[in-house]
C-alpha cells in the first residue's frame, strides 16, 4: 500500500508555457526523492492535466517513471469525463510503467451515482492496474458519495480514494465503512494531518511541492500516531497551505516553486502567472516557513 506524503507534482514549463521543461522535471523528481517524498502523482490537477495534450500527458508520465527509476511509486493521473478516453489513458500509463492511476470523477457532464459506479467499474475491469478514485466536487461539479465509494472499494484493483472535500466527517465515514485494506488519502493539505490521525493513509499534497521534507515528516509522524509533533508541523505550515490557494491551483504553487529556483516561471493558458498583488503574500508565507531566503 502507498502511504505517506504523495506530491501532486507541478509540470515545469518554459516561460511561454508552450512547452514542457524536461530538464527541470527531472530535477524536481530527484529533489523530491532526496527530500523524502513517498510517492509522486504525475499529471494530476496540479500538473495541469486539463491543458496538456495527449502526447504531452503520456510523455510526462513516462518521464517521471523513468526519472524516479523505481525509487518511489508513480501514480499517473488518467481520469477523464469520457469513459473510453479514461480507459485508453489508463492503458497507456500502465504501459509506461506507472505503479497506479489516479482517476478523477468525471467532470462537467455531472453523472449520477450509478454512472460514477459504472464508469470506474468499466476502467477497473479494462485495465489491470491499481486505481485510486479522486473526488474533488469543487472542480468537477460532481460529488462521489461514500456509498458509491464503498461499492467501488469491493472491486479488487480499486485500492483507494483521494478525498479533496476537506470534510473530516466525510473522511471518517469513508475510513469506517470501506474495507480496511482500502486506502483513504487526503486531498486537502490543511486537514490532512487530522485525516491521517483518524486512520487515513496519507496526503496527496500541493504543499509538498515547496515543503517536501516537512510534509513527509508530518505524514510519517501522523501515521505513527505521534499526534502533537505532527500537528506542530501542520501548524507551522498553515500559512503555506493557505498561500498555495490564494488563486486557482496550480497558479500559486508554480510561482512559488519557480521563486525557490527549482524551475522557470511558466504556466499554460487559460491559467496565468500569480497576480502581482498576491506575490508578497505567498513570498511571506514561504519565508516564514524557511523555504525562501
Amino acid at each position: 500500500m502507498i502511504t505517506g506524503s504523495i506530491v501532486a507534482l507541478v509540470t515545469p514549463m518554459i516561460p511561454s508555457g508552450l512547452e514542457i521543461d524536461w530538464d527541470s522535471l527531472k530535477g524536481l523528481v530527484e529533489w523530491h526523492i532526496q527530500q523524502g517524498t513517498n510517492a509522486i502523482v504525475a499529471v494530476g490537477t496540479t500538473g495541469e492535466s486539463p491543458t496538456l495534450d495527449v502526447q504531452e500527458h503520456m510523455a510526462t508520465i513516462a518521464a517521471i517513471v523513468e526519472d524516479s527509476a523505481g525509487r518511489v511509486p508513480v501514480i499517473a493521473g488518467t481520469g477523464a469525463n469520457c469513459t473510453k478516453e479514461a480507459i485508453e489513458w489508463t492503458h497507456r500509463a500502465q504501459e509506461s510503467g506507472a505503479d497506479a492511476c489516479l482517476l478523477v470523477a468525471p467532470y462537467y457532464n455531472k453523472p449520477t451515482q450509478e454512472g460514477l459506479y459504472l464508469h470506474h467499474k468499466a476502467i477497473a475491469e479494462s485495465v489491470d492496474i491499481p486505481q485510486i478514485l479522486y473526488n474533488v466536487p469543487g472542480r468537477t461539479a460532481c460529488d462521489m458519495l461514500p456509498s458509491t465509494v464503498c461499492r467501488l472499494a469491493e472491486i479488487e484493483n480499486i485500492i483507494g480514494i483521494k478525498d479533496a472535500t476537506g470534510d473530516l466527517g466525510r473522511a471518517r465515514e469513508l475510513i469506517e465503512t470501506c474495507p480496511p485494506e482500502f486506502a483513504v488519502y487526503s486531498g486537502d493539505d490543511s486537514t490532512a494531518v487530522e485525516l491521517i490521525l483518524m486512520g487515513g493513509h496519507g496526503n496527496v499534497s500541493v504543499t509538498a511541492n515547496v515543503a517536501p521534507r516537512l510534509m513527509a515528516d508530518m505524514c510519517r509522524l501522523a501515521l505513527a500516531g505521534v499526534t502533537d509533533e505532527a500537528r506542530d508541523i501542520n501548524k507551522f505550515l498553515s500559512l503555506v497551505h493557505d498561500a498555495m490557494f490564494v488563486e486557482s491551483n496550480p497558479i500559486p504553487v508554480k510561482w512559488a516553486v519557480a521563486e525557490m529556483g527549482l524551475m522557470k516561471h511558466g504556466i499554460r493558458l487559460p491559467l496565468t502567472e500569480l497576480s502581482h498583488e498576491l506575490k508578497a503574500q505567498v513570498s511571506k508565507a514561504l519565508t516564514l516557513a524557511g523555504l525562501l531566503n
